[in-house]
């Protein structure tokens, strides 16, 4: 059956192995191949950029997206740097997504300073774009900000010129005032598959609206990817086999404080607290067995490949614009074209960047 593709309408991404760039680079073709609209990393075991990098050998489609790569663990400029070349080398495919973790792993993990994440990455990526206008026109390099101050490019370190456009930056948001930041600055969000119609009404919408206004975009110019477990297979074990995994998932997410909004706003606050105590005790299996059988199914996309366009078109139409398949480069998820076709015919309120 041939691929459907229409602006509009539903993008399909799924991940690619990171354990090793060969496979990296080898499973980016498949996912090609079968007709994905996109591919993406994350950033936990292994780097996102260089598995990208190694797609962009092989691919010649499909769209290339970090999912997230961590921002306040690299200088703006280092990051911008490796965006810039993804986005030669793959001629325009690139998306930087960008994400703050939590204080913890960036304190703790990479023993990087800390600071409020909302300003520091809205100022984050006006300092990537404002390198970005350096290379692309030739502007003066002076960016002079509360966190990050760059006002030094000898000639010798300006990439080469290129026809093609800077890369779209999206952000990886939960909270209402990283939402803010992503509508204002960003051309994307990323959401969390931990995220819920409540969630999704009363916090990711209203406070991207806000950011939108702030910059004077409208939301047919922005992009929202994710946010749900997507549980699709053949049968309905494998449906369910995936959800198991989902709630394994959901339950963990839950324990942390970060993203307890999402717990609030389903009325289900008091799950945060005994979650992580499980978790201090190091009671890990019991912890999917305590979380409310109508939460995981607010935070699923379930189905059989037959069915799941149909869920999906009753649950998140008109919600968001990219549906990301997989959570975890160990869970790689293949498609039939038909399920692939049923989920762009559902149609998204994105028209274009500006």
């Amino acid at each position: 059956m041939k691929l459907i593709r229409n602006k509009s309408q539903v993008e399909v991404f799924t991940t690619i192995d990171q354990k090793n760039l060969n496979l990296a680079s080898s499973s980016a073709l498949g996912a090609e191949a079968l007709g994905f609209d996109g591919i993406y990393t994350l950033e936990n075991k292994h780097d996102p950029y260089l598995p990208l990098a190694s797609a962009t050998v092989t691919t010649e489609k499909i769209s290339l997206l970090t999912g997230i790569a961590l921002s306040f663990t690299r200088s703006p400029m280092l990051t911008a740097n490796l965006a810039w070349d993804l986005q030669v080398s793959s001629d325009g495919r690139f998306i930087l997504g960008l994400g703050p973790q939590i204080k913890a792993h960036n304190v703790r993990r990479f023993s990087v300073p800390w600071s409020a994440p909302a300003p520091r990455m809205k100022e984050y990526v006006l300092a990537i774009r404002h390198i970005w206008n350096c290379w692309k026109n030739g502007a003066k390099l002076d960016f002079q900000g509360k966190f990050y101050k760059l006002d030094l490019m000898p000639p010798n370190f300006v990439p080469e010129k290129s026809n093609v456009k800077p890369p779209p930056i999206f952000l990886g948001a939960v909270g209402p005032s990283m939402m803010q930041v992503a509508g204002e600055v960003a051309d994307g969000v990323i959401l969390h598959p931990l995220c819920t119609e409540k969630y999704y009404n009363k916090v990711v919408l209203p406070n991207l609206t806000l950011g939108l206004k702030k910059a004077k975009k409208k939301r047919e110019n922005f992009k929202v990817v994710g946010g749900r477990f997507f549980n699709t297979g053949r049968s309905e074990d494998d449906v369910n086999l995936k959800r198991k995994w989902a709630r394994e998932r959901i339950a963990f997410y839950s324990s942390t404080p970060a993203y307890w909004p999402v717990l609030e706003s389903e009325g289900i606050e008091e799950l945060g607290p005994v979650l992580r105590d499980l978790t201090r005790q190091g009671k890990w299996s019991e912890m999917a067995g305590i979380v409310p059988e109508n939460f995981v199914e607010a935070c699923c996309l379930n189905g059989t490949h037959t069915e799941i366009a149909e869920h999906v078109n009753k649950k998140v139409a008109q919600q968001i614009d990219t549906i990301l398949v997989s959570q975890s480069y160990e869970q790689q998820i293949w498609l039939p074209t038909e399920t692939l076709n049923s989920l762009r015919s559902i149609n998204t309120p994105f028209k274009k960047y500006i």
